[in-house]
Order: C-alpha cells, then structure tokens, then sequence
C-alpha cells in the first residue's frame, strides 16, 4: 500500500486505503461570485453532424473555477472555445483573470492561469430536469462593482483564515485560498 496522507495530488493504486468523503454538491443563487482558477484541460470541440450548430471543429479549454461561499466551495466547468468567433469570450477570460486590458492585444498563456482569480456572473441551466450552475460572463475587473459580488466576504474570511493558518505554521502563503 501506497502512503497517501499530506501528499499532493496523484494516482492511486487500486488496493490503497481511501478516507475522504465526496463533496456535498452547491448550488449558487444566480449573481456575481468572486473565483480562483483550479485547473484546466485542453481538448477538442467536435460539433453533432446530426446538429452542428454554428461553431466548427476547433480547441478548446474546460477551465475549472472555484466558487467559496458560507456553504463551501463550488466548482463550475466553463468551455473556452479557440475560434475567432468566440475570441471576445476569451477575452473576457482574460480580462477577467487580470492578464488582459480592454483594447488591447494578448498573446494567451494558458500556464499562468491557475491560481489566477476574477469575478465571473453565474446563472442557472436546467439539463433532464435538473438545475445546475453556468458561467454567464467573466467581467474585467473595473466593471465590478465589489458591493454587489455575493462571496466578497466570504472570500476576504477565507483568505484572512488561511493566512493565519499558514503564518502560524511557519510558512509562507502562496495568495491561495481556496
């Protein structure tokens, strides 16, 4: 058997011991949410040749955004379509994350953005009768309006809680709070 405790991500083995329960499943009131980038993956749009719809093959990256509230940490899947008809979206990414002004060019750095935070407008989407949260829009930073962001405190508490904790270990703290 493997050990596992206070490691980092990583493959198990498939007779490991295993110990932490799945997280309780949050869904956001519609609104605007502070959010850290968790990861992201690079794939392949392929459109349906039954219903293609209006966008062609093309890259795209499935962005993982952590959302922390009083209730805990939502984490929402967002598509960034590569093709010059979605490049305001990517944009907006961008901007969002702090890495792009408005009006101006960007050479896209996809390993920077991890860790990278923004404030992004959710809403809802209902898929075989269930409801799920989507990301509606990321927003640059100075057309946020901070007094109507519904995680600001939350966000602030968590950061604060997280600096002690490390400052009380002896270690630094990487500006992560999630």
């Amino acid at each position: 058997m493997t050990q596992q405790y206070n490691q980092p991500e990583r493959e198990l083995g498939w007779d490991d011991t295993i110990q932490q329960d799945s997280a309780d499943f949050i869904l956001l009131p519609e609104g605007l949410y502070n959010f850290v980038v968790k990861g992201f993956e690079r794939g392949r749009h392929m459109p349906n040749p039954q219903n293609p719809g209006k966008l062609p093959a093309c890259n795209k990256a499935t962005v993982s955004i952590g959302v922390t509230t009083a209730e805990g940490e939502a984490v929402l899947k967002h598509n960034l379509f590569l093709h010059s008809s979605t490049e305001g979206m990517l944009s907006a990414f961008f901007g969002a994350i702090g890495q792009k002004k408005k009006g101006e060019p960007l050479k896209m750095n996809w390993q920077t953005i991890i860790g990278s935070r923004g404030v992004c407008k959710v809403g809802m989407r209902t898929y075989n009768g269930n409801q799920y949260n989507e990301v509606k829009a990321m927003l640059y930073p100075e057309d946020v309006d901070q007094t109507k962001v519904l995680n600001g405190q939350q966000v602030q508490q968590s950061y604060q809680a997280q600096t002690q904790y490390n400052h009380q270990q002896g270690a630094w703290n990487n500006g992560t709070a999630f």
